[in-house]
């Protein structure tokens, strides 16, 4: 079992990291995106965490931003052919966009558990 942690550890590092939001040394994904039942580090149960389409709307938009900016620039500055630019983009695109997913789902997952984050509910 690990030892107490005098302090909790960053929710922005754990999460990129993709560790355990609680102890920081245990893993969050058992896959690539698949997160893991509890961690195997402070037994932290994963079934709160729940990203839903957080993760992918951050990825298009920061993607989406970055591989338009940057086509603009390589249209106006080269006027490369059609064909380069469909090259270009759709690597740049799926390379950053598996690049950032993980990451940024990890965190987050962290900061949900950090926050306390959990579905509202209506009091009657």
């Amino acid at each position: 079992m690990a030892q107490p942690h005098s302090h909790a550890p960053s929710p922005i590092l754990t999460g990129l990291k993709g560790h355990c939001p609680r102890c920081g040394e245990g893993h969050l994904f058992k896959g690539f995106l698949t997160i893991r039942p509890k961690c195997e580090v402070c037994g932290l149960d994963f079934a709160f965490a729940d990203s839903g389409d957080g993760p992918a709307f951050f990825v298009m938009s920061i993607v989406g931003i970055v591989v338009v900016a940057l086509a603009l620039w390589v249209e106006f500055a080269f006027e490369p052919p059609i064909w380069l630019h469909l090259t270009l983009w759709f690597s740049l695109t799926a390379i950053l966009s598996l690049a950032l997913v993980r990451p940024l789902k990890g965190l987050l997952v962290a900061l949900q558990f950090h926050n306390k984050a959990e579905e509202g509910r209506l009091q009657k």
